[in-house]
Order: C-alpha cells, then sequence, then structure tokens
C-alpha cells in the first residue's frame, strides 16, 4: 500500500459525499444479487473504492466490524481483478482495517476462511461472464450479503478526498496490493482433506479442465490429496467465460475429445471464481446443474433442499429428500430459505442452484466425520460428492442420472438482451395467458403458471418454459424441462428462436 503519511494527507483533504444508490446511476456499475458488476471500464478505482468504503461502513453500523480487523480479498483471473483488488484494498486499509491479499483462490475458499475467522471479505469477480465485465462480491463475517443487506449498502453516505482521484476516476498516487497470503487456499484444501478418509478415491482417474478458472489448482490437490490419479487438461492464459448453466460448443467438443482419447473416471471443471462446478461423466458428457445437485444432497443425507423455482422437479419426484423448498433465483433466496428451515429445527440443510453451485447452512456428519457448514456456493463438494456416491452405488457416473426420475432440463440464453426490455415482455405473457399461445403455439394448452420468479409455464403435456431476465447481466435465459434431454434441448432451441422476435418489438 501507499505511505501512511500519504493516505494521513489524502483522508484529510476536501471531502466530497457520494450516495452508493447515485453512484450505481451515474457509473453503470449495478449493485444487487451478485455485489457490483459492469464494464470494466466502468469499474474505475474511484467506483471499486467508493463500493468498499459503503459496504465496510454498512457492517460497521450493523457493529459486526471494527477498525483494525482484518478484512480478506481475493479475486478471479480476469485482466481488470488485480487493479480493482488493488482499489478495495486501498479502501479497506484507508478505513483502518487490515487488507489481507488471499490471491487468486476460489470464491468458497475465500468465504470459508473469512467465516472461520468472524472477517469481511470480498472477491472481485465477474463469474461466467466475459472478460471485458467485472465484479466484487462481498460477504459479512457470517456469509454472503443478503436482500436486506443490499438495501442497508445502498443507503451508505460516503466521504471521499476529491484529491484521492484523476479526472478519469483512477488514483492519482499508485495503489498496490500486500503480498499474498496462501492461508485461504490451504485452509479449503484441508476442508475436504480432513473430512473425507484418506485415499478414498484411490483407483480413481479424474480430468481437471483448466481453463482459466481459480479452482483448477485447488481441485487438483483435494482430488490428488484423496488418492486419485489427477490429470490436468485445457489451460487458457486468456481469460474463458465459462458458463456452467449454457455450456458452450467448444467446451462439449473438448470433453467428448478427451474422453475419445483417455480414459478418466470423473471429468471436472469449474467457472471463472470456483463457486459453480462443471462435471462430466467418463464419456465426456457434461452433467447438469440441477442432476449433480440432486445427488450431492443425497450423498449428504440431506434431511431439507433448498433450490430455486427453475431446477429440476427430479428433487421431488425422487422421493430422497423429507423436505424441498422452492425460492427464487439466487444464492441469497436459496441462503434465506435455508436459515428459515433451521429455524424451523432441520439438521441437515443444504441448499442448490441449476448452475450447480452447492451450500450447507449446517455441519453434516458423513461416516463419522464432519463437513463444516459453508453458506455460500461452492464447485468441490459437488464434484467429490458425485465421484463418491457412484463409488458406494457401485456405478459409472454416466449411470448415476438412472438413480432419478426421468425428467431432464435444458437452458440457454439471449445475450446483449436489455433486462427491462424481457421483463416487460415476460410480465405481459403472465397478464395474458394468450400471448403464451401466440409465442409457443406449438406446445398446447397451459396447465399453471408460476411468477415466483419470471415466468415458469407448465403445459398440459407436463413440459416446462421457464423465462427470466439474467439477475446479473443483460440475458434473457431460457429454461425447459421434458421427460427426454433430446426433448428439452429441442425444446429450448424452439424456444430460444421464438424468442428472437422479441428483439424486434
Amino acid at each position: 500500500m501507499r505511505a501512511s503519511q500519504q493516505r494521513v494527507s489524502r483522508m484529510n483533504d476536501k471531502f466530497v459525499t457520494v450516495a452508493i444508490a447515485d453512484l450505481m446511476a451515474q457509473s453503470g456499475v449495478a449493485f444487487g444479487t451478485s455485489g457490483a458488476r459492469g464494464l470494466a471500464d466502468a469499474m474505475s478505482d474511484r467506483v471499486c473504492y467508493l463500493y468498499t468504503v459503503g459496504f465496510l461502513q454498512y457492517l460497521e453500523k450493523l457493529d459486526v466490524i471494527r477498525p483494525g480487523d482484518p478484512v480478506a480479498l481475493a479475486g478471479d483471473f480476469r485482466s481488470s481483478t488485480p487493479r480493482i483488488m488493488a482499489a478495495t484494498a486501498a479502501a479497506v486499509s484507508d478505513l483502518g482495517y487490515q487488507p489481507i491479499n488471499c490471491g487468486n483462490v476460489p470464491t468458497p475458499a475465500l468465504a470459508a476462511y473469512a467465516i472461520d475467522r468472524q472477517a469481511a471479505s470480498l472477491m472481485v469477480t465477474g463469474s461466467h461472464i466475459p472478460d471485458d465485465r467485472n465484479g466484487i462480491k462481498f460477504n459479512k463475517p457470517d456469509g454472503e450479503v443478503l436482500k436486506a443487506d443490499e438495501a442497508g449498502i445502498r443507503e451508505q453516505q460516503v466521504s471521499v478526498a476529491r484529491r484521492l482521484f484523476d479526472d478519469q476516476g483512477g488514483f492519482v498516487d499508485p495503489v498496490e496490493l500486500p503480498a499474498v497470503d496462501n492461508a485461504a487456499l490451504r485452509h479449503y484444501i484441508a476442508r475436504y482433506l480432513d473430512f473425507l478418509p484418506a485415499q478414498c478415491l484411490a483407483g480413481t482417474r479424474v480430468l481437471v479442465y483448466e481453463h482459466s478458472t481459480v479452482a483448477a489448482g485447488a481441485l487438483t490437490e483435494i482430488f490428488g490429496g484423496l488418492g486419485a490419479d489427477v490429470v490436468r487438461r485445457g489451460y487458457s492464459d486468456a481469460f474463458v467465460p465459462v458458463d456452467t448453466e449454457a455450456v458452450r460448443d467448444a467446451d462439449v467438443a473438448l470433453a467428448r475429445e478427451w474422453a475419445a482419447s483417455e480414459a478418466f473416471d470423473l471429468l471436472v471443471s469449474a467457472d471463472g471464481d470456483g463457486d459453480r462446478p462443471l462435471v462430466g461423466d467418463e464419456h465426456g458428457n457434461w452433467l447438469r446443474g440441477d442432476v449433480i445437485g440432486v445427488l450431492a444432497a443425497r450423498f449428504l443425507d440431506a434431511d431439507v433442499v433448498v433450490t430455486p423455482v427453475s431446477s429440476n422437479s427430479a428433487v421431488e419426484r425422487c422421493g430422497w429428500f423429507p423436505r424441498v423448498v422452492r425460492t427464487r433465483i439466487g444464492s441469497p433466496y436459496v441462503i434465506e430459505g435455508m436459515q428459515m428451515a433451521r429455524d424451523d429445527g432441520a439438521s441437515r440443510v443444504v441448499g442448490y442452484e441449476a448452475n450447480g453451485g452447492f451450500l450447507t447452512l449446517t455441519p453434516i456428519d458423513v461416516d463419522g466425520c464432519e463437513l463444516p457448514a459453508l453458506p455460500t456456493r461452492d464447485a468441490a463438494i459437488v464434484a467429490l460428492a458425485v465421484l463418491l456416491l457412484a463409488r458406494r452405488q457401485g456405478l459409472p457416473v454416466s449411470q448415476l442420472a438412472t438413480l432419478l426420475p426421468a425428467r431432464y432440463t435444458a437452458s440457454d440464453r439471449l445475450s446483449d438482451f436489455p433486462s427491462a426490455i424481457s421483463a416487460q415482455r415476460i410480465a405481459d405473457l403472465a397478464d395474458d395467458p394468450a400471448r403464451v399461445q401466440l409465442l409457443l403455439p406449438q406446445l398446447g394448452a397451459v396447465a399453471a403458471t408460476d411468477v415466483t420468479d419470471g415466468l415458469r409455464i407448465t403445459f398440459d403435456n407436463q413440459e416446462v418454459v421457464h423465462l427470466r431476465p439474467s439477475g446479473n447481466a443483460p440475458e434473457l435465459r431460457c429454461y425447459t424441462e421434458a421427460d427426454s434431454a433430446q426433448r428439452a434441448r429441442q425444446l429450448n432451441a424452439e424456444c430460444i428462436e421464438r424468442l428472437e422476435s422479441w428483439r424486434q418489438q
């Protein structure tokens, strides 16, 4: 960081006060479920600094942090991430806190480390969105920022020295990050090596698809530490926007090429920040996130499973879980549902999303070993659970789906589709079911609709179409469900084709 004397000097300079709500409107960097996100160019040093100060001020008002406390920071491999991390570290230091640079580690590694130490944390990442965008995820000492917290942060009035930034919003004085502290990564790896029996994966071969995910190293060490033979493929030194809900054709082709040329029991990867898993079978077929979520919950013998309305209905139809709770899409809603279940007395509470991210709100015992709670999305537990469940059942990973009812989902998105326009189109459909018949005439009569999040339409033949604007990018998402994988994909493609017409309306 800059010298202490420089920090004191600029903090005594003339101040300007900025409301976080106004910052959102003026900068184009929105704040919501996934933290602050926007174009990397719009996320200037000034914008990132102010958001961080607003976050810390809010936690001070909650009396959960005090000056002198550590604040953990980490980031993904986007080109803009080091600069943004430095801006957040400067804000942390200027408010009297101790920035801990955890380096390029998965979001769940940062969260687990910070929660264990009751420290606030910030993850600089845009998750699956392209490299020209980025974001900052905020975590309280006990876990993710939830919906009520978002409102509290927006209400903050932030004062900043005028001479701190230039006319373009960059720092006048150079800013450097503290040296990397590897404790968070070591803590995350130990979480799984301490939980599972030594050599429990001996005799298995795991292929880690590296691309540009910060999870590649951790996944390699975790699976290797449990006895698996691990190989790494597909490294990229340029950021790759892997979306676990809409797998790229290039990644489908890569997985099948690897399966054709070498043997493995599990194919595993994650999105950019390592909180959403990408898991494939021995044939190189990527598995749906809302299927592997059910399998992971089964391995952990969950009492209550909380999942968004968009997830595959196999979670109810399988009969494995005493209680299933449906929520709006987004981890804050899943966490709130999990908290309600825990408060009602449930003891083994888990949650997952259609993107594969898996959360545990309560400690969970498996064969006498306890997995500590981690109420934020995690990729590693899903991949481990899938392979261990396959071994327990004596099945290859490709056959695990036979344990579930025959319900299949598909999803895709229209990119560069303004959220306000898609929200209005969806509202029009919800208000007048006859419009559904005009948009999708081949699907027959509408049996039911659900507006928990977007519009979920169930037709008489039990096929499902779910439309919603993305909560963190200008995208229109479409989810479909049917009795065969082929039909779910076909239905999704038909819907996307029809939805293209909305661009011209």
